[in-house]
């Protein structure tokens, strides 16, 4: 008989993604989120949205109905040490704020194995990665501090390529899947906690779907990757497309980002892809080009980097900043990124001093 896990997810918009893959396999996830969300999701559960390939109508997954149980709460109402698995799937500028900075310093300091779904990889790991100066890579993190109490060997980085919206029309416990690609996490130090993640990878593959045409199979699985490279897959994506989305004064869809200058946004993106592979990755831990601009065709929204500077955020995730930072360690540097980070710092700045 399979284990039967406790996991718990802090953010619910993007978590609620991952969330209802597991309880299909009967595990059971608290989310940590607002407490107007989590008063939803502890009366009504969560509903995901995903389109099939082959079918007209997208699949709605009702928590509900799910063989796993969710429950939802407030930062300060969870113990870490209760879980198996820990998953990190808020923005990076959002770990510092109140609540939240302190359950996370517990969470770290459980040494209880813990995913991070963030687009920005937590600086500890980035210091799985080999012999970089991770002191001087602090300035792309709002606040490098808060991961102080975190072991790398029990942190490790699961890629979030799945896009998902929550539509703004719907109550916020509706998440709407708008690229439905696979999550991919690398393995942890410690075989012990990535078998946690061998089995849900196992567990979310078996998944088949009640729909009125019979058992289908659902998109959006978890795949474990021995390499620590292969999330970093994302890093190109990001540069060539989500922050290529910012423009000086508002912003585009990444499927303008990428094709209204393909030669630029492939020069960016295969930098970035020979920067992951000169840190130490394979050709083939990454995703070409081609591939990637192919995704970009179907992503009709700006990314949620952009969305978030339009409306004034004074924080964003910086992994644009981070993505500079690393090569410039490496003695490369790239004109467009150098001018995204510029970009995305006089919008920063800009907002920072309208909120004042």
């Amino acid at each position: 008989m399979a284990a039967t896990y406790n996991i718990l997810i802090l953010g619910a918009s993007y978590g609620s993604l991952l969330a209802s893959k597991m309880m299909f396999g009967g595990h059971n996830v608290k989310l940590v989120c607002l407490p107007a969300e989590a008063d939803l999701i502890n009366k009504e559960g969560f509903r995901v949205r995903m389109p099939v390939r082959g079918r007209k109508d997208p699949v709605e997954i009702d928590s509900r109905k799910l063989k796993g149980k969710v429950s939802a709460a407030g930062p300060a109402d969870v113990n870490p040490k209760d879980f198996d698995l820990i998953g990190l799937a808020m923005q990076e500028p959002q770990y510092r704020s109140p609540g939240v900075r302190e359950l996370l310093d517990a969470v770290a300091r459980s040494r209880v194995p813990c995913m991070s779904i963030m687009n920005m990889p937590p600086l500890p790991y980035v210091k799985r990665i080999p012999g970089l100066n991770y002191d001087a890579l602090k300035v792309a993190y709002t606040d490098a501090s808060v991961w102080d109490s975190f072991d790398p060997a029990t942190l490790t980085l699961c890629s979030p390529d799945p896009q998902a919206i929550r539509p703004p029309e719907e109550k916020v416990n509706v998440l709407q899947v708008t690229l439905p690609t696979n999550f991919k996490v690398a393995r942890f130090d410690n075989p012990k906690h990535t078998a946690i993640l061998q089995q849900l990878e196992q567990d979310i593959e078996a998944v088949r779907f009640d729909a009125p045409e019979g058992k289908i199979e659902l998109p959006v699985k978890l795949k474990v990757h021995d390499s620590i490279f292969v999330p970093l897959a994302k890093w190109s994506m990001l540069l060539a497309g989500n922050y290529r989305c910012i423009t000086k004064d508002g912003m585009r869809t990444a499927q303008e980002a990428v094709h209204s200058n393909i030669e630029e946004a492939r020069s960016v993106y295969n930098f970035v892809f020979d920067l992951c592979v000169k840190l130490g990755a394979a050709p083939a831990d990454l995703v070409p080009f081609e591939k990637y601009a192919a995704a970009a065709e179907s992503l009709s929204r700006p990314a949620s980097a952009a969305r978030a500077l339009q409306n004034g955020a004074p924080h964003i995730e910086r992994a644009d900043k981070l993505v500079q930072q690393i090569a410039l360690q490496k003695g490369m540097r790239h004109p467009a990124i150098d001018a995204i980070v510029a970009l995305v710092d006089a919008r920063l700045e800009a907002n920072r001093k309208k909120a004042a």
